[in-house]
Parts: structure tokens; C-alpha cells; sequence
């Protein structure tokens, strides 16, 4: 018995380790875009990039500073390594754009049709910078204005992708989900997708909705949920 207990607090303690390196290794990525922002004069345009697909490789922009949160790489690389098979043809709604590295990354990858948003006027500039530079134009709907005022105008729209990533510390996703049910958005086999760093918090807010969280993974401090209807 000892042995055992021996080795479950082992193994406790090195879990934790692995989660302070990389929550560490997530830190020196934001700091390292500072310095480089602060010292060089970049704008950051480096520091994403599309991973796989017809741009494969291209460089974002994103804005300068810390206006936005950008998704990192290997939580972008996983995400789309676990819905791979329902990107192809997909029509996507990505509510809270940002960059729009998200949104072109499901282009890339072959989705129909990509409807972006953003309330912010920089982002949607450098949105379109980015949709201009993967050439992907085609494939994408961009609007400038709130999450409330874009799905009351996309009522009767069907997603078979919804991915929200708005701000911490708001209650957007409990509220988009709401209205995402009530103007019947998501086509009946798809998936809403919530990236957040509070997941009991979310799954607190979405208990009396009448949706189920499939799958929560986990990377660093962010953790993306995945829900479908019940």
C-alpha cells in the first residue's frame, strides 16, 4: 500500500510539473512577442502562421501589442487534428475572429464557406490583410460589428463549425449559445467549439441550456470545449 501511495503522489507531483513548464513555456511566448514588439518595432506579423492546407505557411499579421489573445499554435494543431473530418465542405462561423487565424486555418483546410466577426475596426483591417494574403478570399464573409448584431442577422443559417473565443472573464460564450439555440444556427450535426481559461465557470453557465459538452481538452492555462446539442 505504501508503494502505491508512493508512487500516485510520484506521479501527482510530476503532472504538476509538466503543467507549471508548460504554462511557463506559454509565458515566455507572450514576453518574447513584447520584447520584440517593444525593442525591434514589429508588429507581431510573424508569430502566426497558417498550418496546414492550401496556404500552408503563410505569416499573419496580427495587431500590435496585446490587443488580442492569440490562439498558440500547438492548441490551433490540435483543435483541427481532433475535427479533421468535419472541416472538409464546412460552413464555419467564427465569432470573435481576432486575426482571423482561426477562421483562414478552416479555410486552408478546405471548409466551404468561413463567416468572421469582429467589433473592432484594427482587427478587421488586419482580418482582411490576412484574407488578402492567403489568398482565400472566396471562401470568406467578413463583418465588422457585435456578436449580438451578427447572429441576429444570420437567423436561419446553418453551421455545421461554430467556434467561440471571446475575451475572458465575459459571459459571450453562455450568451452566443443562447442565441446561436434560439436563431437556430447550428446544423444539426455540428459542433460549437468555446475556447476559455475558466471551463467549470462555462460549464456552470451552460447547465440549464440545453446543450452537452462532448469533449474539454486542455493546454496550458486555455482549454477548449466542445458541445453539441442533446
Amino acid at each position: 500500500m505504501t508503494t502505491i501511495l508512493q508512487y500516485r503522489d510520484f506521479i501527482t507531483k510530476m503532472l504538476n510539473v509538466y503543467d507549471n513548464f508548460v504554462n511557463s513555456i506559454d509565458k515566455l511566448k507572450i514576453w518574447y512577442k513584447i520584447y520584440l514588439i517593444n525593442v525591434q518595432g514589429m508588429k507581431g506579423q510573424f508569430f502566426m502562421r497558417i498550418i496546414s492546407g492550401s496556404a500552408r505557411g503563410t505569416n499573419l499579421y496580427t495587431l500590435e501589442g496585446l490587443e488580442t489573445r492569440p490562439t498558440l499554435d500547438r492548441v490551433k494543431e490540435s483543435l483541427f487534428n481532433i475535427i479533421q473530418e468535419k472541416i472538409y465542405d464546412a460552413k464555419v462561423l467564427d465569432l470573435f475572429s481576432g486575426s482571423g487565424a482561426i477562421g483562414l486555418e478552416f479555410a486552408s483546410r478546405g471548409a466551404k464557406e468561413i463567416t468572421l466577426c469582429d467589433n473592432s475596426k484594427k482587427a478587421i483591417e488586419i482580418i482582411q490583410k490576412n484574407i488578402n494574403k492567403t489568398h482565400l478570399e472566396e471562401k470568406v464573409k467578413l463583418y465588422n460589428c457585435d456578436y449580438l448584431e451578427l447572429l441576429k442577422k444570420l437567423k436561419g443559417n446553418k453551421y455545421n463549425i461554430i467556434y467561440l473565443d471571446p475575451p475572458y472573464k465575459t459571459d459571450y460564450i453562455k450568451i452566443a449559445i443562447e442565441k446561436i439555440i434560439t436563431y437556430k444556427l447550428k446544423d444539426e450535426d455540428g459542433i460549437i467549439i468555446a475556447e476559455t481559461d475558466e471551463p467549470e465557470q462555462i460549464k456552470k453557465e451552460l447547465k440549464d441550456i440545453d446543450i452537452e459538452i462532448i469533449d474539454e481538452r486542455k493546454y496550458g492555462r486555455a482549454f477548449l470545449l466542445f458541445a453539441k446539442w442533446f
